[in-house]
């Protein structure tokens, strides 16, 4: 059997709980900051979970 290969994008941007579970960062804290409010960029900033529909995609790219 093949050893498999680590999706290099996917590398640098998701990352694997002790549980096995996905974490990711979020969206829309790149540019044009000025019109957002402190508090959604502040939640913006706090990492959340991959959905369970992308999971098994996302789990396919980093095996390891």
């Amino acid at each position: 059997m093949p050893k498999l290969k680590t999706h290099r994008g996917a590398a640098k941007r998701f990352k694997k709980t002790g549980t096995g579970k996905i974490k990711r960062s979020k969206a829309y804290l790149r540019h044009i900051l000025t019109s957002k409010a402190k508090k959604r960029k502040k939640k913006l900033g706090t990492a959340t979970l991959v959905s369970d529909a992308d999971a098994h995609k996302v789990k396919r790219m980093i095996p390891y």
